[in-house]
Order: structure tokens, then sequence, then C-alpha cells
């Protein structure tokens, strides 16, 4: 019964995202200009990323980026969030504004950028992508004098960032790592995954794929053995994997879990029953929001919320 509804839900938040688009297009305008208000309150809600782009295109979201930010003894760990198949001001459109109102030194940056252009980052092989995360996390630790940082990252962020950690030497860099359906163990993407070797089959198409970052994490893929995702090399890192049942990208979503007494993984649903949030929506749904909030600082934890979470659209009423 379970698995039904997840299949429905699935469908469901695939058909949403067509009928969707078109009317963003349409509204987007009058979302971006609502949203030039200074110091506004964040959106939860995936349009309100798109409008954000829309508004300030190739600006870092709200909150992030002061690199004369020092951090303070009650966070003293300076947060950088990693996007996924997408840029960090749409991506973290919710999530930084929420953690620098919280007192956190954020940073970001859209990395991978390949011939699609700034609005899609993360397209590049996760090892280029990962050499510009390793720099990026020495210029921030450099500018806020820290020892470590911690990560959130989402979608294929996650296994950019534990390239970083295995392959790179990032372990001692982190703290707390964070991820939002990370396809660690790869991903069938609903199924599309399976039409990579028909791509394979002509030219044009093994040159996309020797281009593309994400279809390294197909099942089957031999970098998945080089992407190792195993706790147990970090013992000293501290490991919340966070992933949504109704996920279309990340699929099947178990490939966000992992094992090991340094990890805590988290299933939105086993949290709020009515939270259908699917993979795009998940960086800005509160619940989703809270978990990080607490991942980061599990001695302030608080009671995570409760409310519908419809996918793409967020929070009923919210």
């Amino acid at each position: 019964m379970r698995s039904a509804k997840i299949r429905a839900a699935r469908t469901f938040g695939l058909l949403a995202l067509m009928v969707t688009l078109p009317t963003l297009m349409i509204t987007l305008p009058t979302l971006a200009a609502g949203s030039a208000a200074a110091d506004p309150e964040p959106s939860y809600s995936y349009p309100g990323g798109l409008a954000a782009q829309f508004t300030s295109p190739g600006q870092p979201p709200p909150g992030a980026n002061d690199w004369n930010c020092k951090p303070t003894a009650a966070h003293p760990n300076p947060v950088v969030l990693l996007h996924g198949l997408s840029n960090d001001a749409i991506s973290w459109n919710t999530l930084s504004p929420v953690l620098a109102r919280a007192g956190y030194c954020v940073f970001t940056t859209t990395y991978g950028v390949g011939a699609a252009g700034p609005l899609i980052g993360a397209f590049t092989p996760v090892e280029d992508s990962a050499r510009q995360i390793s720099a990026f996390i020495d210029r921030v630790l450099a500018a806020t004098g820290t020892e470590k940082v911690d990560l959130v990252t989402h979608s294929i962020g996650g296994a950019v960032a534990f390239y970083y950690l295995n392959q790179l030497g990032g372990i001692p860099n982190i703290d707390h790592f964070v991820a939002l359906a990370a396809p660690l163990h790869g991903s069938t993407v609903s199924g599309l995954a399976a039409l990579q070797p028909l791509a394979a089959a002509v030219e044009p198409g093994r040159e996309l794929l020797r281009q593309c970052g994400p279809c390294s994490l197909s099942p089957g893929e031999p970098f998945l053995r080089t992407l190792d995702p195993d706790p147990a090399k970090a013992p000293n890192i501290r490991f919340t994997m966070v992933v949504t049942r109704y996920d279309e990208i990340s699929t099947p979503y178990t490939t966000g879990l992992l094992d090991g007494p340094n990890v805590r993984n988290v299933v939105l649903q086993d949290l709020c029953a009515t939270d259908f949030t699917e993979h795009n929506e998940l960086t800005y749904d509160p619940v989703a929001v809270r978990v990080v909030l607490n991942a980061l600082d599990p001695e302030h934890a608080v009671p995570v919320g409760c409310t519908v979470v419809l996918p793409f659209a967020g929070p009923v009423g919210g």
C-alpha cells in the first residue's frame, strides 16, 4: 500500500511539474517584483527560488557570502551550502537567509557550470566540481579563521562533497555533513537512467555523457565505486542524511541513506506524514529546514513541526 502511495505521489509530482512550469513562466515576473522588498521573509516554495533567480540573476541567495562574517561561540563553524543540478540562488533562497538569521556565517557558490550556462551548475564531472568546492572551502576557512566548516548539500552536491572527503583530503575540514536527497548509491531518476545506453550509441550522446557529472551516478557506473560513500572513513564527522519518499530524481529514495554510528538517517514522512515534498521542493520544505537547523545545533534542537507540504508548491497556507 505504501509503495502504491509513493508511486502515485511521484506521478503526481511529475505531472504537477508539467502543469506548473508554464504557469511559472507567466507568474515569475509578479513573484519577482514581490521578492524585491528589503529583507523579505524567506519563501518556503520552489517558485520563490525561481523568482529570486529572475530578479537577481547571478547573485548569491540572501544572507550568503559576507566575507567579513566571523563565526560566534554559539555557531563556531561557517556553513557551506552545495546545490544540486541547479545553482546557489535557486537552491538556497530559503535556507541561506534562515541560517543567517540564526547567526551562522553562510557561504555558497555555483560550481560545475557546463555548456548549459550558470543556471545549471553541478553538471560537469564530479571530480571537476569537487576540485572547485575544495578551493572554495579553503577560501571560506581562510576568510573566517576557522578550522572546520559545516556542509549542507542537496542532490548531487552530496556526491561532490563525498568525493571531496575521500579523494581530495577534505575530511579534517568538515564537522557536520547534512545531505538532502543525495544519490550516493546511484540513481535511476525514476527510470530515465536506463536511457543512457541509447545516448551512448551515437557520438553526440557519448560526448554529453563524458561531460555529464550526474550521469556518472547511474546504477552500475564505475564511478560509484570510486565515490565509496562510507562514513566509517570519517568517524569524527557527524552525518545527517535527509530523504523524502516522494523523490522523483534521487531514486530509490534510500540511495540517500547511510549506515554507521556517526550517521542519523531522516525520512521526512516519518516525522510528518502530510509532507509530500519531492526532490526540488526539498530545500524549501519547512520540515526539512528544521531538521537541518537541529542537525547543525543539536544541543539546541527544537521539535520538528508538521504541516501539509505540496510538491513544488510548498506548505499549504505558508
